[in-house]
């Protein structure tokens, strides 16, 4: 008789649906489990996360997990900071859903549709940054709380629009909001942003195994570790204006055969809120050191942005 799993999650709607995936794919391969609420500072603030800080979310359930409470926790990967915990191992990466950033307008309107002057409303620098520099003239402002909350200020008339992770959406069956599925051209998402990471104790090499083995997938894993190399390198948490995105690619080798590489997307603000781009390709295998390359072509190309001609 196989024991039953604790799963430590957060008590929001989303947080549930994430951790009730995950215990439906492990209690489908045979393994019994039990969800087990833990309430974190953060779903008790309402201040701004740039404000209270990273891991504010993941804190208590990582407590609960090193103290033996539960056996596993399921986290949001872009919630964790970039640094490990040394007592928990990162057991598996699921599959990642789309990682997009979706908007939900009024009147069915996409982003281009919105006349200027439009409120629309973001809890994140990232994506605040990226919807000024469109130049759509468009008015951003902050907003926290739940996805219900963040969509009633779209209904109530307090803002045309609000932009969201379409993943999160995804899980607490919503997709039916949303307006535009925004291209990664026009808005990079936060890295790791649609991936869960499921984290067990260090020591408990049978639950880790078995977390492996059934819910592990390497592309989603290999992305996000390029993604979060990049945003560890350029030292900054979760509400950094930083976007990334990776994904495994099929390209063709010299010989002409099929190849599966990684190709990393990044973005980034400065202090006066102007983006630099970069990206680059390379192998799987090298997921990390993609993601530092990537890092210092960005912080080269802000360099050269900040001592160029119209700089102050």
């Amino acid at each position: 008789m196989n024991k039953t799993l604790r799963i430590g999650t957060r008590g929001s709607a989303l947080a549930m649906a994430q951790s009730g995936m995950v215990a439906e794919q492990l209690e489908a391969a045979g393994y019994p489990t039990q969800l087990v609420e833990v309430s974190t500072p953060g779903d008790r603030s309402m201040a701004p996360i740039a404000e209270i800080g990273v891991g504010v979310f993941t804190s208590a359930l990582r407590e609960a997990l090193a103290d033996g409470e539960v056996d596993v926790a399921v986290h949001s990967y872009k919630d964790l900071p970039t640094e490990q915990d040394p007592r928990l191992s990162l057991a598996a990466v699921p599959v990642r859903e789309d990682p997009r950033d979706a908007l939900v307008a009024r009147d069915g309107l996409t982003l281009g549709e919105l006349p200027p002057g439009s409120l629309v409303g973001t809890g994140s620098p990232r994506r605040a940054s990226q919807l000024e520099a469109l130049g759509l003239g468009l008015e951003v402002r902050g907003i926290r709380g739940n996805v219900d909350t963040r969509l009633r200020k779209v209904t109530d008339g307090e803002l045309d629009a609000v932009v969201l992770a379409r993943a999160g959406l995804a899980r607490v069956g919503r997709l039916a909001v949303i307006t535009e599925s925004l291209d990664p051209l026009q808005m990079l998402p936060a890295p790791a942003q649609g991936a869960l990471a499921v984290e067990c104790r260090v020591d408990d090499v049978d639950t880790e195994h078995l977390l492996q083995s059934v819910l592990d997938d390497q592309a989603s894993r290999v992305a996000v570790a390029a993604e979060r190399a990049m945003l560890a390198a350029l030292e900054a948490g979760c509400s950094a204006p930083i976007g990334a995105l990776a994904e495994v690619v099929e390209d063709l080798d010299e010989d002409g055969s099929v190849a599966q590489r990684l190709s990393v997307r990044g973005v980034m603000a400065t202090d006066e809120n102007r983006l630099v781009r970069a990206s680059a390709t390379g192998e799987t295998t090298a997921a990390e050191q993609l993601g530092l390359a990537l890092a210092a072509e960005l912080l080269d190309a802000r360099d050269a942005l900040l001592s160029g001609p119209g700089s102050s």
